[in-house]
């Protein structure tokens, strides 16, 4: 039987012990670190229990000389002392490297944590910062001062859902009587939707002239994205060249959303004709169509991001609605009409655009040319 443990001798024992493992871990670890588990445990072990064998017996003679037990031998003070120390041994050996092997692996999983938090940290920062340069880039390229021609009023507003879209317009100058205005949407969102406008509208910008029909521009562009342009990625444009001496609006619509014409009575039209989005159909052949405009009518062009607007778990904004609201602000001028007509439509969906939310808007006013023909009139009667 083993001998009663006193506090002294747990004491004497528990110092060794604990020594004997912080040998092991700390000055031959290096003997079974770095192997298959199994192995590893079984070097460990091994060490563990022959140091634990040397230093039971070193205390064991170390106590027996200082107990001088009556008719007891050494090899009999051996014998009866050596189990407990030993299994103790192991014990703490064992809970000791596991503690120590669960504490490395977390720490190691922790910096690596740390490690993929800051790279994603630097990625999202780095993400966002090319994003912005994209954005910046793609408000360059819409028109910052929109020009203006005698007896209209011209203005137009681009919301991106994100930071970065696909939608497009421009009012570009033909001559001192005309302009070109168009807005687009490029299927899709983000920076591959941004790269692709950005190439409708240097294409528009090249073809666009005083000469060039709605309809020749359209089929140009078409062939341009046609012989580039991804599977399943297409363009809606409308283009139109609105001319101030004879109060006209020729336009093809590819595909786009119908625009809305408020006549001065309230009535409301749709420039229905159109043909099919750009990019999909190399051969299609557009066509030119024409509308008058007469002093207090007002054109709407619109992207899908208006219409579709609504607030979490409501109805969209609609086209009526955008039409209710463009009659309410029927003495408001273009830039009036523009603000007016995006606040309601921010109020109604919580300024939580779905997608990119692009307006245009048109108001034929009483201008130089419509004085000449007053006075041509007159001097007739």
């Amino acid at each position: 039987m083993d001998r009663p443990a006193d506090i002294g001798s747990t004491l004497i024992y528990t110092l060794p012990l604990c020594n004997l493992i912080v040998l092991v871990q700390d000055h031959l670890a290096f003997l079974y670190r770095r192997r298959p588990t199994l192995q590893s445990w079984a070097i460990y072990l091994g060490l563990v229990f022959i140091l634990g064998v040397l230093g039971v017996a070193v205390v064991n003679v170390i106590e027996f000389h200082l107990r001088r037990l009556p008719g007891q031998t050494l090899w009999q003070f051996l014998a009866s002392g050596w189990k407990l120390p030993l299994i103790a041994t192991m014990i703490v050996g064992v809970s000791t490297e596991l503690y120590k092997r669960t504490r490395e692996r977390l720490e190691a999983r922790n910096r690596e944590l740390q490690r993929t938090i800051e790279q994603e940290a630097a990625e999202r920062e780095q993400h966002g910062q090319e994003l912005q340069q994209a954005r910046e880039i793609q408000e360059s390229l819409l028109p910052k001062q929109i020009p203006q021609i005698p007896g209209f009023e011209i203005d137009g507003a681009w919301e991106p859902a994100r930071v970065v879209g696909g939608d497009y317009y421009d009012v570009i100058k033909l001559s001192e009587t005309k302009l070109g205005i168009c807005i687009a949407d490029v299927v899709g969102k983000s920076v591959s939707a941004a790269l692709l406008m950005a190439n409708v509208q240097a294409s528009i910008r090249a073809f666009a002239g005083e000469s060039t029909s709605p309809a020749n521009l359209c089929s140009r562009v078409n062939s341009v994205l046609c012989s580039s342009i991804t599977p399943g990625k297409f363009v809606t444009l409308f283009y139109g060249v609105l001319d101030a001496t004879t109060r006209t609006f020729s336009y093809t619509n590819a595909g786009h959303l119908l625009p809305k014409l408020i006549r001065r009575n309230g009535k409301t039209e749709e420039l229905v004709d159109g043909g099919a989005v750009l990019g999909v159909f190399p051969g299609w052949k557009y066509e030119d169509f024409l509308v008058k405009l007469e002093a207090g009518d007002r054109l709407l062009l619109y992207t899908d991001g208006i219409t579709e607007a609504e607030p979490p778990g409501g109805e969209e904004f609609g086209e009526q609605r955008l039409v209710s609201s463009a009659r309410k602000y029927s003495a408001a001028s273009a830039a009036e009409l523009k603000s007016a007509l995006l606040l309601d439509v921010k109020e109604f969906c919580n300024s939580q655009f779905r997608d990119d939310a692009t307006l245009i808007v048109i108001s034929a006013v009483p201008g130089l040319y419509d004085r000449e023909r007053e006075l041509v009139a007159t001097a007739r009667i």
